[in-house]
């Protein structure tokens, strides 16, 4: 991303909201209408090794992302770090960096903490005749806070607050001047631990959990009539656990993720007989609105075929805007994981198919997780995408 001739930022800001979480392909979905995407990347190794499924696991500091309501169950300080050289497949200078930190206050909950940054690379500054005007940075930034609390023996709740700063190009383009976007998002979750059961000798534990995050105004970049929503996301999952004896132990878990993003696309026309004189303007709902317009079929344009000038309307009901995750894990003696998973989108609503693999090492208060992409799309740029965490826990 060394040469970037930037011509226009409105078309620079549409193709690293696009890059930086690899979605939209040939289509014009509800995805695409959101900035900041980097805020939906799953930070941790261990969930992105089982397909990204993880809200009614969150038994680790990580749960800041997953679930907060995760956080209540936990207990000690726990430290974990995630890196990833993100989209290897399209460019070697993105990557991702993910620390957070969770600590037990006893009588009270637990508290976390974490910082997100994704770095979007070094890229020239040119005006509309070409001429060099020098070099700028680009990158995604989050900071937050959250807490978790149980109010049951089985039910915990918790919620949490992030700052966002996206510094994609603070530049002047023509007349236009442009400035890092900054937003607020806050999250609420739920998780729901049913009481232990048993299948003979095999004991048993099923959970349920949900997280509505990124909750917040919209971003804009240069004024208000540009600005973009935030990505506000469900995400509701289960988990099963069966552990067989002390020392061979198997989950199985499920999420169902929903972008609660609605677009609204208004065409006016002055002969609607000739497409010239027909302007189309795009709005979206506030997320107050959102959380609930979201909910209802959609309607969107893609290509038919590899000619662009082709296209046709796709209908897609709630359930094909949904993201669906699915993953195994398997600890031997709470030593040493084995991990794999799925996760699908709709072609027209994202377009993202990849199995997942990963596995995890503990041993005294370290632990460390890697987890592998392997996209079933030909060219597709999460294709072999790592992850590697680093935890330390001190609970142990």
């Amino acid at each position: 991303m060394k040469n970037l001739n930037f011509r226009s930022f409105n078309i620079f800001a549409i193709m690293l909201l696009v890059i930086g979480a690899s979605f939209i392909q040939n289509s014009k979905a509800q995805t695409g209408a959101a900035a900041v995407v980097f805020l939906m990347i799953e930070p941790d190794s261990r969930a992105a090794g089982m397909g990204n499924a993880g809200v009614a696991l969150a038994d680790n500091a990580n749960a800041l992302f997953w679930n907060p309501a995760g956080l209540a169950d936990q207990v000690g300080t726990e430290v974990a770090l995630t890196h990833s050289n993100w989209l290897p497949e399209l460019t070697s200078d993105l990557f991702f960096e993910y620390l957070v930190a969770k600590h037990n206050i006893k009588n009270w909950g637990t508290i976390g903490a974490h910082v997100t940054f994704l770095n979007l690379g070094e890229h020239e500054h040119r005006d509309e005749i070409n001429t060099d005007l020098g070099t700028f940075r680009s990158y995604d930034l989050s900071v937050g806070v959250s807490y978790g609390l149980k109010v049951t023996r089985n039910l915990s709740l918790g919620t949490g607050i992030r700052w966002i700063r996206s510094n994609l190009a603070n530049v002047s383009v023509g007349a236009q001047e442009t400035e890092p976007g900054v937003s607020v998002g806050v999250d609420i979750a739920a998780l729901y631990k049913f009481p232990e059961f048993y299948l003979g000798t095999i004991g048993g534990q099923y959970n349920l959990g949900f997280n509505l995050s990124n909750m917040g105004p919209k971003i804009q970049y240069s004024d208000s009539e540009q600005a973009d929503p935030i990505p506000t996301l469900f995400r509701f999952g289960q988990a099963i656990t069966f552990e067989f004896d002390s020392y061979n132990k198997f989950t199985l878990a499920t999420d169902a993720s929903k972008i609660l993003v609605r677009q609204r696309v208004n065409e006016t026309c002055i002969d609607p007989a000739v497409p010239e004189t027909c302007t189309t303007e795009y709005s979206s709902d506030p997320f107050y609105k959102a959380i609930f317009s979201a909910w209802s079929p959609i309607e969107i344009v893609s290509s038919a075929t590899n000619d662009d000038d082709e296209e046709e309307v796709q209908n897609l009901s709630v359930f094909d805007q949904l993201l669906l995750s699915a993953g195994l894990e398997y600890w031997y003696n709470d030593l040493f994981a084995i991990r794999g998973g799925y996760f699908y989108e709709n072609p027209y609503n994202g377009n993202r198919e990849f199995m997942t693999f990963g596995a995890g090492i503990r041993y005294n208060i370290v632990g460390v997780d890697f987890s592998y992409i392997y996209a079933l799309k030909e060219n597709h740029p999460l294709a072999n995408t790592m992850r590697f965490s680093l935890l330390l826990n001190f609970a142990r």
